[in-house]
């Protein structure tokens, strides 16, 4: 539900403006009004600008922390964020350096393997008796012959066509192919020399991996004292006008009906002139969702799409078990929900506290993937009633064909939730118009509500025998009069009564094209729990065979250990797809089928209290 605010305005005095920020700041309720075309002076960006160097930082150490696992020493609390700053910097140049040397040696070993491990003083000891000893490589097919006697040409290697020679004259040549330059060192001591740099450059990774981490706490601590001094700013410079030639401040803000008292409370204790009423619908109030243990899991889903206007409704706890339905047939494996549920509980015990909500709702997901798998007769891929389920058992579960026809029980289920489903999203949509804008602004969503809704129960009471065909054509009469009135005549009071037909037959147009295609959106709940539940059982009958293929090796414990790679790879890439698609295409139902139907907007302002920054750990 959507909690009740109240429309707060104050007048504070110029001089002591900061003075009360500081303290309605540390009452933390107040959401403050903002002025959205105020400029940002030089002052403010420069912070802003700040933050966003930090947050590059922060970014930066958490990316190393995580490689390293040994407990680091109590966090680097002596130092300021930019003495931090300055030694992550150090720290990235002299690993920089390292790391070019590196690729100098190795570059260096690379073109020394090809000529082996010879010493280099034994060449310019060549060089004092006056000979010359020259490098050269060429293609296998360019080295002449007449160069071994002319020059002294000898071939050392040979390596992926290229010939590798010297040659040793008094006087240096030129011969016509590439001469090599090579490094003044043996291939043994560029060797020791890469082994050596590499186990500083390790060494140095770890003490910069450590410090990150002990780093890090501080880091937070100043990146949030940051945020709390850009948040007063902004407060301060576009949360209120100046009047009275900047004389008194004029603020306007919003209080949660539940924080009134202890705001008036406060207001009366610092003698500041106030003035506080409930929110009007009509007012552009934030919106602050109040919902109970279940529901409040769900919101995450309706803040992704957009916060309901104050004078809307919360649909949070109307979309909450549908969307676990959806997720659940999606996926459509008692064994995957099971899974989820151990994966949830086990992320819990790792993770920090501020992710406790969303492995909640993982966990709500499971178990409703595995109530609805068992319904679907499916666990890991096998089907439930081949393990001997009690006959009662046997009979709770979705299996075969619809009453003699050939479309699956699921697959009509689908269209049955559905069709549901768009009729919930209809009744919600002329209930909340009816008490938003009144009933006789409410009577074109009436009459659709009526001419669906109606023919879907006077069908259903038909199919059941419950009332006969003459009986169902009166009925179907009647309710199509009576929408007829409410949509092509009645849609708005106000108008012309031909423009009301026009816009009837404009209604008509777009709920005949959308609906169909609404409803058949649904099929995909069937057809990815199929495709799920397909996908696990080839995994099954693959091992299994592996399995029976290997019974007379050792005993038949290779074919069990292949069987075992074959269910948990298979079925670990079947879990991460369908959890992908119960997740994508849950959220398409509601955002698109169920919201276009309920009439939701979803343009409403989050409730964003001025308060102190805290960790969300």
């Amino acid at each position: 539900m959507i909690q009740k605010m109240e429309k707060l305005v104050l007048l504070i005095h110029n001089k002591e403006y900061r003075e009360f920020l500081e303290e309605l700041r540390s009452l933390g309720v107040v959401h403050v009004e903002m002025n959205q075309h105020a400029t940002i002076d030089k002052e403010l960006e420069e912070f802003m600008q700040k933050r966003t160097a930090w947050q590059a930082l922060r970014k930066g150490l958490a990316i190393a922390a995580t490689a390293c696992k040994e407990k680091v020493s109590a966090p680097v609390e002596t130092l300021t964020i930019d003495q931090i700053s300055a030694q992550y910097e150090s720290y990235q140049q002299q690993l920089q350096v390292l790391r070019t040397d590196l690729q100098t040696i190795a570059k260096d070993i690379s073109e020394l393997e090809v000529w082996g491990d010879f010493d280099w003083q034994t060449v310019d000891r060549l060089s004092e008796y006056g000979w010359e000893m020259q490098f050269y490589a060429c293609p296998e097919k360019s080295f002449d012959e007449a160069w071994v006697a002319e020059y002294n040409a000898t071939p050392v290697n040979t390596k992926n066509g290229q010939l590798y020679f010297v040659t040793i004259n008094a006087h240096p040549v030129n011969l016509p192919v590439g001469a090599v330059q090579l490094a003044h060192k043996s291939l043994s001591s560029l060797v020791s020399e890469q082994q050596s740099l590499q186990l500083k450059v390790q060494e140095l990774t770890d003490a910069f991996n450590a410090f990150c981490k002990a780093s890090l706490p501080q880091v937070d601590k100043s990146i949030l004292c940051l945020e709390g001094d850009i948040n007063l700013m902004e407060v301060e410079r576009f949360g209120g006008e100046r009047v009275a030639d900047g004389a008194v401040v004029v603020m306007d803000g919003w209080v949660p009906a539940d924080n009134a008292a202890e705001v008036r409370q406060m207001l009366d204790s610092k003698g500041v002139y106030y003035e506080m009423r409930p929110a009007e619908k009509e007012e552009n109030a934030p919106i602050k969702l109040k919902n109970g243990r279940i529901s409040r899991l769900f919101e995450m889903l309706t803040r992704m799409y957009g916060m309901p206007d104050y004078g809307e409704f919360d649909p949070t706890p109307l979309l909450a078990p549908f969307y676990a339905l959806f997720f659940g047939m999606c996926v459509g494996d008692a064994g995957y929900g099971l899974f989820v549920i151990a994966l949830g509980f086990y992320l819990k015990s790792k993770l920090s506290k501020s992710m406790s909500g969303l492995l909640n709702l993982l966990i709500t997901l499971g178990v409703a993937t595995t109530l609805v798998g068992a319904l679907f007769n499916t666990f890991f891929g096998f089907a439930l009633t081949d393990f001997n389920l009690p006959e009662w058992m046997s009979s709770l579960l979705i299996t075969g064909k619809w009453d003699g026809t050939n479309y699956d029980k699921t697959m009509v289920l689908a269209l049955l939730v559905g069709m549901f489903h768009i009729c919930f999203a209809m009744s919600v949509k002329a209930i909340c118009t009816t008490v938003r804008y009144g009933f006789k602004n409410a009577l074109s969503d009436w009459g659709w509500w009526l001419l669906i809704c109606g023919s879907v129960v006077v069908a259903t009471l038909n199919y059941f025998g419950v009332i006969d065909f003459e009986m169902s054509k009166m009925a179907f009469i009647g309710i199509g009069i009576l929408s007829a009135i409410g949509i092509y005549l009645l849609n708005n009071i106000r108008r012309n009564v031909f423009i009301n037909v026009g816009a009837g037959l404009w209604d008509t147009y777009n709920m005949a094209t959308g609906l169909m295609g609404d409803l058949l959106s649904y099929l995909r709940l069937y057809a990815l729990g199929l495709a799920g539940g397909m996908l696990g059982g080839v995994f099954n009958d693959l091992g299994l065979q592996l399995k029976d293929s290997m019974e007379g090796m050792l005993w038949g414990i290779p074919g069990w250990i292949c069987c075992g790679l074959i269910f948990v790879a298979g079925h670990s890439l079947n879990i991460a797809l369908s959890c992908l698609s119960g997740y994508v295409h849950s959220i398409r139902l509601t955002f698109v089928e169920y919201f276009k139907n309920s009439g939701y907007d979803g343009r409403g302002v989050a409730y964003n209290p001025f308060a102190e920054k805290k960790s969300k750990e």
